[in-house]
């Protein structure tokens, strides 16, 4: 079967969402400069948006700032949309997260997103650290609509740099998120292994959010961004590989309570693993789109298919930079 036979809904806009992964044997600001690096080769094959990820005192992620880290790959980069999966609304003021975003408009006119989020810290200190408790009020939809009112000039107070066209707004939701973006008429970004390969259902909760949705002059009409690991490459065997750092690193999350750099496949397969982890690995593995060109396309169009996603945001991290870049590359000729 020939690439060209096999169809990906032509309204699927592909995107790619970076988390500025450490990787062993590297400085936490090396995963600065390739994220910075990756965002201007996405810029280059033509993605269309570019997402970074806020974590705080994670050893496995360098980007604790979004906003910083988008000021200074905007200077490097021309027409791509950038943005943010996401800033965590529960760590900040939304004042604060309006002004920023605004600024980021301002010196970048058109290419700015804002994705919000509601997840704490990844553990009790650095909750603490925070200033954030797990018993704190939910006050995530309120914020968010305060952040709105900001970004579209019509709070109390104006926050600046004033903007003309504003920045648009994507909740990063699980199932109470999907409510509450949908009574904002607000677009989503949904993931996770019940959007992959082996999922074989329609996922209900989007076809809630679309009954639900409320419309507005700025979404007329509801928006679904999934967000998934994809790996590509020239054999089947080469993207599974690409696959297995990631994977480990979530493994020994769950059992270290830590999120660690990404290790050398090398590394790992001399790492001692116990039965639970190999099934965690093979787990994430099997939840991911992955490939070679002709695989992966006839998985976008299945993944098209059962959810009805208007964009594809991949959120693959390797340990290999160079196999990275080439995944990113076959990925952006497959659409």
């Amino acid at each position: 079967m020939k690439l060209s036979e096999l169809l990906v809904a032509p309204r699927v806009l592909l995107s790619l969402l970076d988390r500025s992964r450490t990787r062993s044997g590297y400085p936490d600001s090396a995963a600065l400069t390739h994220s910075l690096e990756r965002a201007t080769d996405a810029d280059a094959l033509g993605y269309h948006r570019f997402w970074v990820a806020e974590h705080h005192a994670v050893p496995g992620i360098g980007s604790g700032s979004p906003a910083v880290l988008l000021a200074a790959i905007g200077a490097h980069t021309r027409d791509i949309r950038l943005g943010s999966g996401g800033v965590m609304l529960p760590n900040h003021q939304p004042l604060i997260v309006a002004e920023q975003f605004l600024m980021l408009e301002a010196l970048y006119p058109g290419r700015i997103d804002l994705g919000l989020g509601r997840s704490l810290g990844f553990t009790e200190p650095v909750r603490q650290a925070l200033r954030r408790s797990k018993d704190a009020p939910d006050t995530f939809a309120s914020d968010m609509e305060e952040v709105r009112r900001y970004l579209d000039g019509s709070a109390a107070v104006t926050a600046r740099p004033a903007s003309q066209t504003g920045v648009p707004i994507f909740v990063l939701a699980t199932r109470t998120g999907l409510k509450v973006a949908a009574q904002l008429g607000l677009p989503v970004v949904v993931g996770g292994p019940m959007l992959g390969v082996g999922s074989t259902d329609r996922v209900d909760a989007l076809d809630e959010y679309r009954r639900a949705f409320r419309p507005t002059d700025t979404h007329p009409e509801p928006y679904v961004v999934v967000s998934l690991e994809v790996a590509v490459a020239d054999t089947t065997d080469a993207a599974r590989e690409l696959l297995i750092p990631e994977a480990y690193a979530l493994a020994e999350s769950s059992r270290t309570g830590e999120f660690p750099p990404l290790a050398s496949p090398d590394e790992i397969r001399r790492a001692p693993r116990s039965d639970r982890n190999a099934r965690r690995i093979e787990s994430f593995k099997a939840s991911a789109l992955h490939g070679t060109p002709v695989e992966v396309k006839q998985q976008l169009h299945d993944l098209a298919e059962r959810t009805g996603a208007d964009e594809l945001l991949a959120s693959t991290s390797t340990y290999d930079r160079d196999a990275l870049a080439l995944s990113d590359r076959l990925l952006r000729e497959v659409i």
